[in-house]
């Protein structure tokens, strides 16, 4: 149960809502017409098809390539390889073998409908029935194994080597982190393929591959049944990729993913059609997974001033709230991000971060928010870093947040080591033991400080929204509203894997999870 330390206007939180909706609305039917070369290989990957060309071509990505390059797109993926399975008599992995050695697709005679129907029903049915199967083992393993009292401890592991990550992630686990991250190589994000098989190099994290994931969702198995405690699996589903890597991670039992409808827009330049599109199915896939997604609207604050700007990054909560619901995900799975990234000097900047944490939770009080340590202002003293990673940790567990990221000391000097997570961890611990049951000892008084910041930041987030509302988002971020970054609406990276739907288009992966999600048609708002 949330408590209420706050005086939050219901009326205010409401508008604030509903404008998140409008807004959400407008950007989804644009959506609803529109497919991608992700969406796509996406489709592709759930039909089974796996592996490279002999030059390492991914073959979704020879597939996809290949009909899109013939102007076939517009009809789906799904199509092309089932009229391939009934022309061939092979099932889609051979058929895409034969696509690397030459095979045209789109050169095949079509096929009944009746039949290629089927065949597309069939390798849809089996998709879902593997995904299910992951959802049903995670939650019989966190019903058996527990999950740790929250705030769950979240750390980091990124040596780029997935089998050191292993030793690190294990490490990590057994001195008391209930979440592992493995953050991915710089700049995976813009490459437009999912690398292939394990790998042991990398640069500042390391690759997100299905091999990868499969890796450490193995490993985290094994010391969760040694600890008794069931340890979750995090990954980064963003960029060029972002619903491939939402069913690499669906299919591996992944239990959070990185998923905002922003970030690749903003903070990778990536097309807002793409990133609008992407997100959407691969919200979807989370969704039927049970997955939790991140959103990340922590990185507004690293570019922006975290006090000027609060407002902005509730806003976002409320819209990514919104664009997730519409997708098919519930209230338990919208992990909607903030941040502890006030400047230390500034005078009752803590009880700032109070009001800022405390607001947001009660807003938000079915979602598993996540929290995020300071970084912006950290630098390089490790001392007074671990004090203020141990601030961070207070405001945590007082304030009642879900998913804590840990601070690191070290943060602006280096990768973590094992010894400065252990170090991290065990701040954690104590404050958060100490101060268990501290947010339901304590009231903010109602003209105080806390209130009053809390009542600004509702204020210019309602303010704001009626400003997004009124020009649209796209213009919105085209004229720098968060995190103080313009983008242009018709530019940036991955536009040319844009591809409008014909009135034959055809996703019945997309399809079969609408229904089984109950969403209704996306521009009526989905299931909310």
């Amino acid at each position: 149960m949330v408590n209420q330390l706050l005086a939050v206007d219901e009326d205010k939180v409401g508008k604030a809502r509903e404008l998140a909706r409008r807004i959400a609305q407008d950007i989804q039917r644009e959506i609803d017409q529109t497919t991608t070369v992700s969406v796509e290989r996406t489709v592709a990957r759930l039909f089974g098809i796996d592996g490279t060309n002999a030059d390492g071509v991914p073959l979704p990505n020879v597939v996809v390539d290949q009909v899109d390059q013939d102007g076939q797109l517009h009809r789906g993926i799904a199509f092309w390889l089932a009229n391939a399975v009934v022309a061939l008599d092979q099932p889609p992995q051979e058929a895409a073998q034969a696509c690397a050695r030459g095979l045209s697709l789109c050169s095949l005679e079509i096929q009944e409908p009746g039949r290629v129907s089927q065949v597309m029903e069939e390798y849809t049915r089996r998709a879902l029935k593997a995904i299910k199967k992951q959802r049903d083992t995670r939650t019989e393993m966190k019903a058996r194994l527990g999950t740790g009292p929250e705030p769950l401890k979240y750390v980091i592991v990124a040596s780029g080597n997935i089998f050191e990550d292993v030793k690190q992630a294990q490490a990590a686990a057994r001195h008391g982190a209930d979440i592992i991250a493995v953050i991915r190589t710089t700049a995976q994000s813009l490459l437009d393929y999912v690398p292939y098989g394990t790998t042991t190099e990398g640069f500042g994290g390391t690759y997100a591959t299905q091999a990868n994931f499969r890796v450490m969702r193995e490993a985290l198995d094994e010391v969760s049944e040694e600890l008794g405690r069931y340890v979750q699996l995090v990954n980064y589903c963003s960029g060029l990729c972002m619903p491939e890597i939402a069913a690499m991670g669906a299919l591996e039992r992944l239990d959070m993913m990185l998923n905002d409808a922003m970030y690749g827009i903003l903070f990778r330049d990536i097309n807002m059609d793409r990133t609008f599109t992407d997100q959407y199915f691969s919200r979807m896939i989370n969704a039927y997974a049970g997955i939790i997604i991140n959103t990340g609207e922590d990185n507004y604050l690293t570019t922006a001033d975290a006090y000027e700007k609060a407002h902005t990054v509730l806003a976002s909560n409320f819209i990514n709230e919104q664009l997730g619901l519409m997708a098919g995900l519930r209230q338990w799975q919208l992990g909607l991000g903030h941040a502890f990234e006030l400047d230390p000097k500034m005078p009752n900047g803590f009880l700032y971060e109070l009001a800022m944490a405390q607001t947001i939770r009660q807003i938000f009080p079915n979602s598993p928010l996540k929290y995020m340590p300071p970084t912006k202002h950290m630098t390089g003293d490790i001392f007074l870093g671990h004090v203020q990673n141990a601030m961070f940790n207070l405001a945590s567990v007082l304030t009642g947040q879900s998913i804590h990221l840990l601070g690191m000391l070290t943060e602006a000097i280096h990768t973590p080591h094992i010894g400065d997570r252990i170090l991290s961890i065990e701040n954690a611990h104590y404050i958060m033991e100490n101060a268990r049951d501290l947010g339901r000892e304590i009231k903010f008084r109602p003209d105080g400080i806390v209130q009053k910041r809390s009542e600004d930041i509702v204020n210019g987030t309602v303010q704001f929204l009626e400003e997004i509302a009124a020009v649209g988002l796209k213009r919105a971020i085209s004229e720098g509203f968060f995190a103080d970054v313009k983008r242009p609406t018709t530019g940036g990276k991955g536009r040319e894997g844009v591809v409008r739907k014909g009135m034959d288009y055809v996703n019945p992966i997309m399809d079969a999870m609408e229904r089984e999600l109950g969403l209704v048609s996306a521009g009526e708002g989905g299931q909310l």
